[in-house]
């Protein structure tokens, strides 16, 4: 049996995962046996890979310091989601002229929402021009009220990724159901910019003996032995378990460029 590796490579950080037989990979164990999911496990793990998908999708193509951001409306103004989509597709062709005076080319990740008062707006990722006024050309572009904070790096954009994915509360799930189901769905789903890198992980695959050496010397805390060189494996992301969907063992962790190193 082979004991597969998938690395996710990114600017400054890689995401590594190992899927083999066994707890230890050990030359004769088997998987355990497949369990039958429950509703629940299943909306749980679909929930993780949206979150996973996206967070990589940030990492591959914003930096700290883009801009955070959310486009609103006056306050009581009445809009259907085909309305806003009109004017955040007007906010982007404006935009997108702005940047292309700069010689940049606009990237962005977005989510149209709903209030807890039925007022929609948009939450939306985009990259900020080196030394011009983005967020003017942003509040510009828009013409109406707007937010911003700038974008930071803490935890890999696990908690952005979990904002922009979440599933709505039960207050707004009830605003939510005065729109048809097309609607609902544009107010649920996570768009992007075309021209966004989607991360493809390297697959490699490694004998059991490879993969017990592997988790021998994470076990006796040695972090350096098998980490890409010119990186190290961050100690708090290593994480083991077995899955229960497919009966195969599991070590994950993400391992950081050293400072220095090319």
């Amino acid at each position: 049996m082979s004991y597969t590796q998938l690395t996710f490579e990114f600017s400054d950080t890689n995401e590594v995962s190992y899927i083999y037989a066994g707890n230890y990979g050990a030359k004769g164990e088997k998987r355990q046996e497949k369990r039958k999911a429950t509703p629940e496990q299943i909306r749980y793990q679909n929930q993780r890979n949206r979150e996973n998908r996206t967070r990589r999708l940030i990492k591959a193509n914003f930096r700290p310091y883009d801009l955070w951001c959310t486009l609103k409306y006056p306050a009581g103004t009445q809009k259907t989601p085909e309305e806003l989509k009109a004017d955040f597709n007007k906010f982007i062709r404006k935009l997108k002229y702005r940047y292309k005076k700069h010689g940049v080319e606009l990237k962005y990740i977005y989510r149209m929402e709903i209030g807890a008062r039925g007022g929609l707006h948009v939450h939306i990722l985009i990259n900020r021009i080196v030394g011009a006024p983005t967020d003017v050309y942003i509040k510009d572009a828009w013409g109406y009220h707007t937010w911003h904070e700038n974008l930071y790096e803490e935890g890999g954009y696990q908690k952005l990724a979990e904002y922009l994915t979440k599933k709505p509360s039960d207050q707004i799930a009830g605003q939510l159901s005065l729109f048809t189901e097309e609607e609902q769905e544009q107010l649920l789903k996570v768009n992007s910019s075309r021209n966004l890198i989607r991360p493809v992980p390297v697959k490699k695959d490694y004998s059991h003996w490879t993969m017990k050496r592997i988790l021998d010397s994470l076990d006796e805390g040695d972090y350096t032995t098998w980490a890409t060189p010119g990186y190290l494996i961050e100690k708090d992301s290593v994480q083991q378990g077995i899955n229960p969907f497919t009966g195969m063992s599991y070590l994950r962790y993400t391992e950081r460029k050293i400072r220095g190193k090319t």
